[in-house]
């Protein structure tokens, strides 16, 4: 085939390959067009869809208006209002800036642009209106219109059939439009919008001053109460000189860890007002709940940072869903630090919701609020900590469940044996508390409990040295009364802790509490004092059967190995022999060669990275986990009054003490006002 001469190509062409990048179906339109009449300080965006936007896509605004002069230009490819030299470019500050998108839609949809400009402040006499027909210019006509600009979208790619083959049904298309504009109202909230489809209207906004209300109004009422506000400054960099950019500002509502989603789509991020994508930045919101949400599940954030424009490149994609930072790194640490301090400063104890009752008098809903999950019917019974417990029919992990499947009067016969256990209990004497404290072991710590034994007892939850967990000292350092004075304890089938705060009951988890604790301890030691885990010698070496790719991965491992005090050596080809074990785990009664085995597991399936020379949090969290799941105690086990209190004292020292290192509640709450509510005493 003989090769084509080169020619210019057709404007229409031009204008529809354009098109193929920036319009990728109705909802690309509509954005381009919502953000040009944002761009011309419409405070009022209405926005009407017919099936989809195949038939009609019509965007009003009350804006600035195009005067009558430069309509022609409005539909010429590269022609814009919004920038004209170099410098500008590099400082975009306007949703908009190509000049690309009004002529590819003109090209590939019959147009009519109907506008009245105001110019100082005066509108025009009359508006004047543009139609063109899949490229093909009309004559400007005059037009009655109210200030502003109306743009009507009609039969999107009837002139190009191949387009139009990968459109998809109406509804699917509304869906992404839907999208588009509550993304864009949610970061504008000066400015109302109305959406209608087919005539119904399924958005109706108005303009607000709080961005809180407007993004929950967007959201959900019903998620109001899970979502924390917070603000962040970024503080200005030590080679800072008077003419550097201002420091990043970020305004954002996180996510209680009970309401995360199984994907990404509930995390907005907007840069300067413009909804992105970023990888990097998705990250950090991951990271910073780390170890509040399981693995597979993403936080709900919405996260507003203004930025300086000349620190942020915005022309690197069609769309302009993507950007670019002159500081990626910072801007990572500017999102993990921000949302890391505002998870920090709140209780993310999770609400248990026992829903309310129907006419019949049966319970209706329940579960974690923003969870969704409800419980099964059955029976409980209580027993004292450190005494047996018995059920009928039940099992240990059903107590909530259970109890909101009550009727009334079973509720109020438990709600009365609850509250008659956690009176508030009057300061001991300190003749009954010597034997409490640290390094005094004259007096028996409960005579009544015979595993309360002499002294400090050896088997408390975090294992040797976790007595003083118990104990706090008062600012002159004088003794201060034993933990044990602080809290009235229920324990419920060995597994569940019921106890009081100042706004109801909470009930603990308290293997889930423990394994959080120790995982603490661990990442503290390590991390935080860099040192390394003790290590218990073992008397004969523990063998195991390894492949040769096996012993490679374990000796990979070693920098990881010595950190958490475990020394390994192969023997022979195909046999690893592990000579040390770490102290926690030993005491624990941990078998090495199954933890051995998982960890081997998880680093083989890529969980634990073996590229990370320096150990950092990110790449110790995973074994960390598994040493505080294995080392903690159990659901079944039994614990006296002072290893429950030394564990709940812990609850209110360590960090995220809510959820436990693989994102369980440790503790949900029944507030007060839901109790009052469930027993009708309101």
């Amino acid at each position: 085939m003989a090769p084509m001469p080169i020619r210019k190509l057709p404007l229409l062409l031009i204008n529809q390959i354009a098109a193929g990048e920036v319009i990728e179906r109705p909802a690309s339109v509509v954005k381009e067009l919502v953000e040009n009449s944002l761009d011309a300080h419409g405070t009022q965006i209405d926005i009407q869809i017919e099936e989809g936007g195949r038939q009609l896509i019509r965007i009003s605004d009350n804006g600035t208006g195009i005067p009558e002069d430069e309509l022609p230009l409005a539909i010429d490819a590269h022609a814009t209002s919004k920038l004209q030299t170099v410098d500008q470019l590099e400082a975009i500050n306007t949703m908009g800036f190509r000049g690309e998108a009004i002529a590819s839609i003109a090209s590939i949809s019959r147009l009519r642009i109907t506008s009245k400009a105001t110019l100082n402040g005066i509108a025009c006499e009359s508006g004047a209106m543009l139609e063109v027909h899949g490229g093909q210019i009309q004559p400007i006509t005059p037009a009655a219109c109210a200030p502003g600009t109306t743009l009507e979208v009609r039969d999107i790619f009837f002139n190009t059939p191949a387009r139009l083959k990968f459109m998809r049904a109406a509804s699917t298309e509304f869906g992404h439009i839907s999208s588009i504009i509550s993304q864009i109202a949610m970061v504008q909230p000066q400015v109302g919008f109305t959406l209608t489809h087919n005539g119904r209207k399924t958005l109706d906004v108005s303009p607000d001053s709080s961005h809180r209300r407007r993004c929950i109004q967007l959201l959900g009422k019903e998620l109001d109460d899970a979502m924390l506000e917070f603000e962040h400054v970024d503080p200005p960099t030590e080679n800072a000189s008077p003419n550097s950019p201002p420091p990043p500002r970020l305004w954002g509502l996180a996510g209680m860890p009970a309401v995360a989603r199984a994907t990404t789509k509930f995390q907005y991020v907007f840069i300067n007002g413009r909804p992105i994508k970023d990888r990097s930045l998705n990250h950090a919101i991951k990271e910073a709940y780390r170890g509040l949400i399981p693995h597979d599940k993403h936080p709900m954030a919405i996260l507003c940072i203004e930025i300086d424009p000349t620190t942020v490149d915005v022309n690197v994609h069609p769309t302009k869903s993507q950007v670019r930072f002159r500081e990626p790194s910072r801007m990572h640490g500017l999102i993990l630090h921000s949302l890391r301090q505002c998870l920090l400063a709140n209780d993310l104890t999770p609400q248990a919701s026992l829903g309310g009752f129907n006419r019949a008098g049966a319970m209706t809903g329940g579960g974690i609020a923003g969870s969704g999950t409800s419980g099964g019917a059955g029976k409980i019974s209580f027993s004292r900590s450190g005494g047996s417990s018995s059920s009928s029919g039940t099992s240990p992990s059903a107590f909530v469940q259970h109890f909101r499947e009550m009727d009334a009067a079973q509720k109020g016969f438990i709600y009365q044996q609850i509250k008659e256990a956690l009176p508030p209990v009057p300061p001991a004497p300190p003749e009954a508390t010597q034997g409490l404290l640290p390094q005094n072991a004259a007096q028996t710590t409960d005579p009544s409990n015979p595993e309360a034994s002499n002294g400090p007892p050896s088997e408390l939850p975090g294992g040797p040295g976790a007595w003083e967990l118990a104990q706090r000292n008062s600012p002159g350092g004088a003794p201060a009364l034993p933990i044990l004075q602080q809290y009235n304890i229920l324990q419920v089938h060995n597994s569940y802790l019921v106890t009081q705060d100042d706004q109801g009951i909470l009930i603990i988890d308290h293997h889930a509490l423990h394994e959080r604790v120790m995982f603490e301890q661990l990442r503290n030691r390590i991390l935080g004092q860099n040192k390394n885990l003790e290590s218990q010698r073992l008397l004969m070496p523990a063998t195991m059967p390894a492949s040769p790719g096996r012993l490679d991965l374990a000796e990979q491992l070693g920098p990881l190995f010595e950190r958490i005090g475990i020394e390994a050596q192969p023997i022979g080809k195909e046999s690893l022999a592990i000579h040390a074990f770490p102290t926690l785990l030993f005491d624990r009664k941990v078998d090495p060669i199954t933890f051995m085995e998982e960890l081997l597991d998880e680093a083989e399936d890529g969980k634990v990275d073996l590229t990370n020379p320096n150990l950092d949090e990110a790449v110790l969290h995973k074994v960390l986990d598994m040493m505080a799941c294995k080392a903690a105690v159990k659901g079944g086990d039994a614990m006296t009054q002072a290893e429950l209190a030394a564990l709940l004292a812990k609850r209110d020292e360590i960090e995220r003490s809510s959820n436990c290192p693989h994102g369980r509640p440790t503790s949900l709450r029944l507030s007060l006002a839901d109790l009052e509510k469930q027993f009708m005493r309101t």
